[in-house]
């Protein structure tokens, strides 16, 4: 799959002209290849821009040192940022215009570094967003674990991960299956990257004050149904969004955790009271992203069985000796033998048992424990069983979980 950007037209005595139409042309083809990133990187000897594609940087242009400048303020001019301001970072915005008359939103970031500014633009195309719950990956029971949660008439309900896993999209897909004209759903973000037609959505703004905390207060006396709350962030949301789901409205959320049984961890250690946790979360997803093997040439391969059980599949389970599975090849339609990526998931009701757990201020190996008696399965075992279904490799699993606690 050919990702490189031709820029040998562009020289560093060019006038600007050519500089605008460089940087359209990269940002079309961030649109093309389905890139959530563009990287605008200088260094003493070198200057370089890199596209993240299905999750990996990768390396699609090396415009002369001398154009870094004029690139850089290309790019902030778009975003309505201040030329002049070099030693400082600045967040801005742009749209992109489209065939169709469709626009992409852009967001865009610029950080000072030795050799001159860095600037990265996140590529939000809610168009690419998949809002189908049944096709992010989720498996068939914990698919059922979600459903009910958040067809439930109230409850906070969090999806944790590490930022780029993919948490956004999967509240949407929930938001997607809920959104009715007989209910009042609002969400505040930063920024939001999805436009869903039908849901009162507000982006955060520190400036004036509209903060997470703020939002949600006004959305409660906005007579809603169903409230989104881009990410707790501090006591105060959690606060807020907790009354919320214990008053008759169902919450969703996200929240920074390494896997479900450390987010009921992570609430305490904020200073939430553990009766209002147990009393108001109702359902904890942890999720990852991974590569999809192409299906145009990933091949069979067998593992030892030895090395499987050292991954983390459980003796007591069933398993073949050498374990099938596939390996990436590489071909003209993927990138190293992957194209696309998929979900791998960890989906934790709150049950009674795990309610008395938080009353009892239990650490998280005593809460991972009991999500296991329930049939919780980890991220790893997740992952693992996306491996011998064909649809990811092993050593993409591994890179992207860790064994349970």
């Amino acid at each position: 799959m050919q990702t490189t950007v031709q820029s040998k037209s562009l020289s560093p005595n060019a006038d600007d002209a050519p500089v605008v139409a460089y940087v359209q042309q990269l940002l079309e083809q961030a649109v093309a290849l389905k890139a959530s990133d563009l990287h605008f990187e200088p260094y003493e000897h070198q200057y370089r821009v890199r596209m993240r594609i299905d999750g990996e940087l990768r390396e699609v242009a090396s415009p002369h040192m001398a154009l870094k400048d004029r690139l850089a303020s290309r790019i902030k001019v778009m975003s309505r940022l201040d030329i002049a301001e070099k030693r400082l970072p600045q967040d801005g915005r742009m749209k992109l215009p489209l065939a169709q008359g469709r626009e992409l939103d852009l967001r865009v970031s610029t950080l000072p570094t030795l050799f001159g500014e860095k600037l990265v633009i996140r590529v939000l195309d809610s168009a690419q967003a998949q809002l189908d719950l049944g096709r992010l990956g989720y498996e068939p029971e914990d698919l059922e674990r979600l459903l009910a949660a958040i067809r439930a008439p109230h409850g906070l309900v969090l999806v944790t991960g590490p930022t780029g896993s993919g948490k956004t999209q999967s509240l949407y897909a929930c938001l997607n299956l809920l959104n009715t004209p007989e209910v009042n759903i609002a969400t505040v973000e930063d920024p939001c990257e999805i436009q869903l037609k039908g849901i009162n959505q507000v982006n955060v703004q520190d400036k004036p004050g509209l903060s997470f905390a703020v939002a949600l207060r006004a959305f409660l006396r906005q007579d809603p149904d169903i409230l989104m709350v881009g990410e707790v962030r501090d006591l105060e949301t959690a606060n807020i969004a907790i009354q919320a789901a214990q008053t008759g409205h169902l919450v969703l959320s996200t929240l920074h955790t390494n896997d479900a049984p450390a987010t009921l961890v992570r609430l305490r250690n904020m200073g939430t009271a553990p009766y209002n946790i147990a009393a108001s979360v109702s359902l904890i997803t942890a999720q990852r992203l991974v590569r999809c093997l192409c299906p145009h040439c990933k091949r069979a391969a067998r593992v030892p069985a030895d090395i499987w059980l050292k991954a983390g599949w459980p003796p007591t389970m069933d398993l073949a000796d050498p374990v099938p599975v596939f390996e990436p090849v590489g071909c003209p339609q993927c990138h190293k033998g992957f194209a696309g990526r998929t979900g791998i998931f960890q989906v934790m009701p709150v049950s009674a048992q795990m309610q008395q757990l938080v009353l009892q201020e239990a650490g998280i190996q005593e809460i991972a424990r009991q999500a296991r008696n329930e049939g919780v399965s980890s991220l790893r075992m997740a992952g693992l069983r996306k491996v011998l279904q064909g649809t990811t490799s092993l050593d993409e699993v591994l890179a992207a979980t860790r064994e349970s606690t």
